[in-house]
């Protein structure tokens, strides 16, 4: 977590931040996360059922910056498997250059690792039920088309565009299925989707800001080009 950082790690890691709405203009980062207010912003971004934002509140003094941080460690980050030494979180409410940009960095990658984790946790649970569900007999026939109840088909139709672990979800969903166990395929995949329309939006920022770095490059080919000429002209006798 002290590791020094070089440059191109960090500005993809202030591209990361600059990605994640918060609640504040982003204009120095040893500042801007001083309080750990945009820390627990950053972290419920991703995970909202983890961070409840009202244990945390904006402040300049060090005592309520302390008790943030002492908070973030205790409800939030021990999910995450990661802590941040009680020294570092010190250097860091008074605003020490260079510590928080290393702290950010490894709690990027306890995130990443935590979502991962998630989507593997949730093909690994629809696949289990998937087996039990095939290996246990049918106590009665599948109800037919007549029996269905209105709405049902066209669910069904929609569920056939999600990708193929969400197809094997939908395919457990029957009324053999125990209440409990239907619950909990449910809920994983809304959070699949969830974590799917997530990428998407990512993506769509990507192609954004590379479109934008495009533009930018192509301004300056043409700044350097009339500062040529100019140079040119200025050296006519």
């Amino acid at each position: 977590m002290d590791k020094e950082l070089n440059e191109e790690i960090l500005q993809d890691l202030f591209a990361w931040i600059d990605k994640i709405p918060l609640s504040r203009p982003k204009r120095n980062i040893t500042r801007d996360f001083s309080d750990g207010v945009m820390a627990a912003e950053v972290v419920k971004y991703f995970f909202p059922k983890l961070v409840e934002l009202h244990n945390y509140t904006p402040a300049n003094s060090i005592q309520q910056k302390l008790s943030n941080w002492g908070t973030l460690n205790r409800k939030v980050f021990s999910k995450l498997n990661f802590h941040i030494p009680e020294e570092t979180v010190k250097r860091i409410v008074v605003s020490t250059a260079g510590v928080i940009e290393p702290v950010l960095c490894s709690l990027r990658e306890r995130i990443d690792d935590k979502r991962q984790q998630c989507t593997e946790d949730t093909l690994l649970d629809v696949e289990y039920y998937n087996n039990r569900n095939q290996d246990k007999p049918l106590t009665e026939p599948p109800p037919n088309d007549a029996q269905m109840k209105p709405g049902l088909g066209k669910k069904k139709e929609e569920r056939a565009h999600v990708h193929q672990h969400t197809d094997k979800t939908s395919t457990v969903l029957g009324s053999q299925v125990d209440p409990t166990i239907r619950l909990v395929l449910e809920e994983k995949e809304q959070a699949l989707l969830a974590l799917q329309e997530t990428v998407e939006i990512l993506q769509i920022k990507v192609n954004r800001l590379e479109h934008l770095v495009q533009l930018k490059d192509m301004r300056l080919e043409d700044l350097t080009r009339h500062l040529e000429r100019f140079k040119a002209r200025a050296n006519v006798p």
